[in-house]
């Protein structure tokens, strides 16, 4: 059975770097790395294609609840009329279709809300696919970087230190502590890694707490708001 598109994502984003060990050890890192990012780059369109069903989907049955409310108070238009004239049988008719579209609209409105979360669920994978291309796509310059200077210092005669800062272990402790960041901020599971660390962490979470702190005060306007309101 075919992985589901949920499952594709978190796998391609949450993937540790076991494979491109596997193939340095086989001394075939770039077309692997090349091969990731070519199937992120299909992630991506996959997504972006069930986005655009999602989209229409949503707007279809917005479309579908506005006629239905609209029906509905018509028909309640019909009905006033319909009693004024003592035409019972009328009414009863009308009344008759109002009970069908209620029991329709609490339908729509889930099919519309199931959408809208859908929706939000796939501009993140989107979100989070394309800063995962981001990062490989680093990885791979890094790389050919480290291969051009290890040619140049084998063809002066020196020898290429693997200990070093631009070692291919620490390269993708760096990648992996990477992409644990763009995990969390795509599933809201916390990494295991050590990401979160840095400069960019602490503007990351001064940012968090400055719009937590936007969304308490606009809480608190909006209570107080209604509060004036109610006293009017």
């Amino acid at each position: 059975m075919s992985e589901t598109m949920t499952t594709r994502v978190g796998r391609l984003i949450s993937g540790s770097m076991n494979a491109l060990i596997d193939a340095v050890e086989n001394a075939a890192p770039e077309s692997v790395m090349e091969e990731a990012i070519r199937e992120v780059d299909s992630a991506i369109d996959d997504v972006r294609t069930e986005l655009g069903r999602t989209v229409a989907s949503k707007h279809i049955a917005s479309k579908r609840l506005m006629d239905e409310n609209r029906k509905y108070e018509s028909l309640t238009e019909n009905i006033e009329v319909a009693v004024k004239e003592a035409r019972d049988d009328l009414a009863g008719a009308a009344i008759s279709r109002q009970l069908d579209i209620e029991a329709q609209i609490p339908v729509l409105e889930a099919a519309i809300l199931d959408s809208g979360n859908r929706e939000k669920e796939l501009e993140s994978f989107i979100s989070a696919l394309q800063a995962k291309k981001r990062e490989m796509q680093d990885e791979l310059r890094m790389f050919r970087e480290s291969q051009a200077q290890a040619s140049i210092s084998s063809a002066n005669g020196n020898s290429v230190s693997t200990g070093g800062g631009n070692s291919v272990e620490s390269r993708v402790e760096k990648a992996g502590s990477a992409f644990d960041r763009v995990l969390e901020k795509a599933t809201g599971v916390a990494a295991t890694g050590t990401a979160g660390q840095g400069v960019n962490a602490a503007k990351v979470a001064e940012l968090e707490k400055l719009a937590q702190e936007n969304r308490v005060s606009e809480r608190l306007a909006a209570i107080k708001s209604k509060l004036d309101e109610d006293t009017k």
